[in-house]
Order: structure tokens, then C-alpha cells, then sequence
């Protein structure tokens, strides 16, 4: 890949070489970092089976020929094949915790995460939230970081996808959180019975619009298409949650949805719906909240929507 191993001898040589390798080549950077270094130094902590509480020192010390050869191959799979790095090292994290993820799910990247680290003060007493409802869990990453952050809830994981549920599966069970969350193969809330009811509903649901899927950098199409797009205008899915989360809301409940760039297509669409779009100190945009009064107080005009 054009540099010599007399040249690159230390990790710290790899993360600089390779984050050049990266730039050069044009690499799109979305799928949990922003930036090259950011990229390649997970790359290569994974390529010598070290994490990210290593000591700056260690950067300086030298690596074996088969370290060097690992390197260099999850670079070249980075740059020729586009291939997102959680896909390559297995690990994602979101919430301040670790994920396994693989190419049946989307790469964990929600700002919904902040908010949830957050216990969605002000909006909600963490304390009295005693069921949530995840719609769309693909690797199930919010409805484990609901759990942990919520430890009275029990949490609902929903997917239409056996192979994403597949992958929550791993999750809930490396955080040890069989006991109290339930992974639910359904299309949205079908599956879920009348009594399935909750204080909080939370969804990071397919909402890119098939102009802009069109769009997406190439490192995108390594995920499951299912995940990302939702028709037209990207409301296709987002639509049909706000038509069925009305009977599935406790009185004093929530939902809150992530729709991205559809966010204005969305308040165009429903100009009267007093949408609570939040602030996202970390980036990312396009997080609505809504409360069971002002979902049922629209119920109408979200059924008449969808029957038109």
C-alpha cells in the first residue's frame, strides 16, 4: 500500500500513515468517528487486540510483521471495499457502551444516545419509567442503553428483521440483560398485544428519503438497506408509528423518534403537530418528542394520513 516496513514500525506510524491512506483515497467518515485518526487508530488497536485505555507510551512501541500484516489488510478492506470499521473490528459503541455489530444491522450512531445517557430529563422522572418500547432495535443498542440508564424499566426490542434480532441477541446477552429485555420479532407494534403499553417509546426507525439514498456515500450500502430507507420523502415507516403509538402510550407517556434530514418534510406534512425537536449537544439533528396527550389529540389526522 505504497510504504516500505522499514518505514512503519511503531503504532503510532500505522494511525499516521494510515489516516493519510484514508484521506488520500476519499474515505467517507459516518459510521461512529469523523475524522481519519479516529478511524485508523481503531483499526489498529483491534489489529494488535488492545483497546482504547492504552497509554499514549505504547504508541511509540514497535510491532511484529504478522501486527503489520493485520494492519495493513484491514486498511486495504477500509479503502478498496469501502467497508465501515465497526464491520471490520465487530465493535461499535454507543451510550458509553460496547456493541458487537456486523452487516446485518445499521452501525450504531443515534444521537438518541446522549439523550438517554440523560434520562431524557427534563421530559420524563426516570425513576417512574417502568416500561419502554424500542421500535427498530436493529443491534438492540438503545434498548440496551435504556436498560442500563433506566434500571427500573423492563424494555421491549422490536424488529422486523430475524437477522438484527439475531444481533440484539448478542447484545442483550453480553450485558447480561435477559431478565429484563424482550427482543420481538414484528413489523412496528403488530406483534405487541392491547396491554402493551409504555411509559417511553423510543425509535431510531428507516427514515432516508430515496432521493437521498441515491446519495449515500458507498460505505453506506454495506448496511441493510431495510434500515435506512422509508419512501419518497423518507416518512414511509416514521407515518405508521405515529398512527399506532397512541394505544400503545401510557397516559403520561412519551415517544420520542429520530428522522434525520426528513425532519422538515415531516413538520411540512403535519404543519398543526407541535413537534419538540431537541437540541443535540454532540450533533446529528432530527430527534422529535411528543406526549400521549398530543399524539391522541392528532390521532385523526395521522389515521386519515395513512388512509388517503
Amino acid at each position: 500500500m505504497g510504504a516500505d516496513d522499514d518505514d512503519l514500525r511503531t503504532l503510532r506510524d500505522y494511525v499516521r500513515w494510515g489516516a493519510s491512506r484514508l484521506n488520500e483515497a476519499g474515505a467517507f467518515f459516518g459510521h461512529g468517528t469523523d475524522n481519519a485518526l479516529d478511524e485508523v487508530l481503531a483499526l489498529v488497536l483491534h489489529a494488535v487486540h488492545l483497546d482504547y485505555e492504552l497509554s499514549p507510551a505504547y504508541l511509540d512501541c514497535r510491532l511484529t510483521v504478522a501486527e503489520r500484516d493485520a494492519i495493513r489488510s484491514l486498511l486495504r478492506r477500509r479503502i478498496d471495499g469501502r467497508v465501515p470499521v465497526p464491520y471490520l473490528t465487530h465493535e461499535a459503541r454507543f451510550a458509553g457502551l460496547s456493541f458487537y455489530v456486523d452487516d446485518r444491522v445499521l452501525v450504531p450512531r443515534s444521537p438518541i444516545a446522549e439523550l438517554v445517557e440523560a434520562q431524557l430529563a427534563p421530559w420524563v422522572e426516570a425513576e417512574r419509567v417502568t416500561q419502554i418500547l424500542d421500535l427498530c432495535t436493529g443491534s438492540g443498542c438503545i434498548a440496551v442503553a435504556c436498560a442500563h440508564f433506566f434500571p427500573n424499566a423492563r424494555v421491549d426490542a422490536v424488529d422486523i428483521s430475524e437477522p438484527a434480532l439475531e444481533v440484539a441477541r448478542i447484545n442483550v446477552e453480553r450485558h447480561g440483560l435477559d431478565e429484563r429485555v424482550r427482543l420481538i420479532r414484528s413489523d412496528l407494534f403488530q406483534a405487541l398485544g392491547a396491554d402493551d403499553v409504555y411509559d417511553l417509546i423510543v425509535s431510531n426507525p428507516p427514515y432516508v428519503a430515496r432521493e437521498e439514498m441515491e446519495r449515500l456515500p458507498e460505505e453506506y450500502r454495506h448496511e441493510p438497506a431495510l434500515g435506512l430507507e422509508a419512501g419518497e420523502e423518507g416518512l414511509d415507516v416514521v407515518a405508521q408509528i405515529l398512527r399506532d403509538a397512541p394505544k400503545h402510550l401510557t397516559p403520561g407517556g412519551i415517544i420520542l423518534v429520530e428522522v434525520g434530514l426528513s425532519a422538515e418534510a415531516l413538520a411540512e406534512r403535519y404543519p398543526e403537530v407541535p413537534f419538540v425537536w431537541l437540541d443535540l449537544e454532540r450533533g446529528g439533528e432530527g430527534v422529535f418528542l411528543l406526549s400521549a396527550a398530543q399524539l391522541e389529540e392528532h390521532r385523526d389526522l395521522f389515521a386519515s394520513d395513512l388512509s388517503e
